[in-house]
């Protein structure tokens, strides 16, 4: 029976091999039901946030996030995951036109791959941008992983539009090269997972099915869920960023700023008065949001 909404760390014993595998069904839903994405999108972002909590889980951060997005230069404008380090997520996109039929690379032409890790806690962030280089969402990862942190990773991920699944495999930096043997082997062992067990099938049971005579250690899980990060502090700050005089154009030609957050569609309201007190010396925004 699948364990939804968790990942499972696991690793091959005395290799250098590791490795996770996640399930995502409510937070896949909750991220996505106030957008209205196109079945080929859905699963596009359901891919992206399964990669997301994947790669998340194996750094080492205290507070921060991870932040994945591709930005192509096809229909397909922009996919963004964001994973913080207790595995919260929120995911969005961005498109033009229909997008139905088409493959991933067809959507995306070419592009960017970007990963930000924002640590949160006084850390250094940290910013990547490569060319976007794969026919998937799982290739371009590996090939990022690999050229640019250096660490040897395979990943296999699926969506059917209502939850997501994948799994991950890694091969420690350092190790000595006899250990190749053991990465070679459990690679060629998981390239035989297919999509519906990825998303039918508990970890432990995708564990057997590939891995039956590996000797793996399975540890406890560790639960994931939708978050969206956004508030009324931080819309304020964005609007401050803009200065007065553009913010009083604005109110003179709308009467009101309304801001949608893209992750949750949560409405802000902004009228003259709230305006006012963005610019303040004392700034105090009294509550005036609209509920989804």
């Amino acid at each position: 029976m699948q364990i939804s909404d968790q990942l499972h760390r696991f690793l091959f014993e005395n290799t250098p091999v590791r490795g996770n595998i996640v399930h995502l069904d409510d937070t896949f839903h909750n991220a996505l039901q106030h957008q209205r994405c196109p079945s080929v999108l859905r699963n596009a972002l359901g891919e992206l946030m399964a990669a997301g909590a994947l790669i998340a889980a194996t750094l080492k951060m205290q507070g921060g996030a991870l932040v994945l997005q591709v930005q192509g230069k096809g229909p397909l404008k922009l996919l963004v995951v964001e994973c913080t380090s207790d595995l919260s997520m929120r995911a969005t996109a961005k498109w033009s036109g229909d997008l139905e039929d088409m493959s991933f690379a067809d959507m995306v032409s070419t592009g960017n791959f970007v990963i930000t890790l924002d640590p949160r806690d006084g850390g250094q962030p940290y910013q990547g941008i490569v060319p976007l280089e794969g026919n998937s969402i799982a290739e371009i990862l590996q090939n990022y992983m690999q050229r640019s942190e250096q660490i040897e990773t395979r990943m296999w991920l699926a969506c059917d539009g209502k939850s997501a699944a994948g799994m991950l495999l890694q091969k420690l930096p350092g190790q000595p090269d006899h250990d190749i043997d053991a990465w070679n082997r459990a690679t060629v062992l998981a390239d035989t997972v297919k999509s519906e067990e990825l998303l039918g099938l508990a970890a432990i049971s995708i564990l057997k099915r590939l891995f039956n005579e590996e000797d793996v250690r399975l540890f406890k899980e560790q639960a994931i869920k939708f978050h969206c990060s956004c508030s009324r502090e931080s819309v304020s700050n964005m609007l401050r960023m803009l200065g007065p005089e553009e913010v009083a154009d604005i109110l003179a030609e709308q009467h009101n700023i309304d801001i949608n957050c893209d992750f949750c569609n949560k409405e802000y309201h902004f009228d003259q008065v709230d305006a006012e007190q963005l610019f303040s010396a004392e700034i105090i925004i009294p509550g005036n949001d609209i509920r989804h």
